[in-house]
């Protein structure tokens, strides 16, 4: 539509440590070599992006490289995934046995990693940075954004614009959503309009 605002949240490609299951919140690591192909073959349908924001970390500034060759990455530390402290780099097999893991896989919201952030804490930084995006573009004039960040960021984002349980959404590697306000809409700060996945091409073969 004509007079729509669009911001697209996009999940970075696989790395070796996802592939193992391990937690990397702030560590910064790169795609692995397979996820790299399958970004490759899979980007996603977009029309013109005015504008791309990331997550400082490396994982997320090379999916925003090979998905968007041709546009100026914006480095957000605010779209850094949540911090895990102590448990950055290790799997569910390695924490199981810690009385504090298990008391924050049952309650997540309330307690936290040992060393790492509070949901609160995320969740107040997330926030405001996507406001900030907002306001850029509202200052730009621009019409269509993408954020590349990390699943848990989409979660929250998702969770707190559509009021639907953080653990419900579902974010493919290279996926994501879209979220289209009417430009009044998105000027007032109101809810989102519409909500898709943003499509994915088909795979290329060769």
């Amino acid at each position: 539509m004509d007079d729509g605002v669009a911001i697209s949240l996009l999940r970075h490609g696989m790395t070796e440590e996802n592939q193992r299951g391990a937690y990397i919140g702030w560590t910064d690591v790169s795609l692995s070599t397979e996820g790299k192909g399958i970004l490759k073959r899979n980007k996603p349908c977009m029309k013109t992006v005015d504008q791309l924001f990331s997550s400082d970390l490396r994982r997320c500034l090379e999916t925003a490289a090979i998905l968007f060759p041709n546009l100026p990455i914006q480095k957000r530390t605010a779209f850094r995934e949540m911090n895990f402290g102590l448990w950055e780099g290790r799997t569910y097999e390695e924490l199981k046995q810690l009385t504090s893991y298990r008391q924050w896989l049952d309650d997540p919201f309330h307690c936290h990693p040992d060393g790492g952030e509070t949901f609160t804490v995320f969740e107040k930084r997330v926030v405001a940075g996507f406001a900030l995006v907002k306001d850029k573009m509202m200052d730009t004039n621009a019409k269509e954004s993408v954020i590349v960040t990390h699943g848990g960021v989409i979660r929250l984002l998702l969770s707190t614009i559509c009021n639907r349980s953080f653990f419900n959404w579902k974010i493919p590697y290279g996926g994501g959503y879209r979220l289209i306000w009417t430009k009044d809409d998105f000027r007032r700060g109101d809810k989102c309009m519409s909500l898709q996945e943003v499509p994915i091409t088909e795979n290329q073969r060769g």
